[in-house]
Order: C-alpha cells, then structure tokens, then sequence
C-alpha cells in the first residue's frame, strides 16, 4: 500500500497513476481558470 491509499485517500485504486493525472489536471486547470478570470475581471481584458 502506498502512502496516497491512506488518509483521505482511503478506497482502493487511490494510487493509481492515472487518477493522479485526471486529479492533476483538473486542480491545476481550475487554478489557471480563476487566475485568467481573476485578471480579465480586474483589467478588463477584452
């Protein structure tokens, strides 16, 4: 067992890497939307 099955992590399959990359991709995508949001909210990029 690794150290990503435990925790809050706790159902089986949690260190798979492929669940790691979609749980990556989709923080780190909703990260760089509110920033490009955030700066076309504040300077009105248009």
């Amino acid at each position: 067992m690794s150290d990503l099955n435990r925790g809050i992590m706790k159902f089986k399959g949690a260190d798979n890497p492929i669940i790691i990359a979609i749980s990556a991709i989709l923080v780190l995508g909703g990260v760089a939307f509110l920033i490009v949001w955030g700066l076309q909210s504040a300077y009105a990029f248009n």
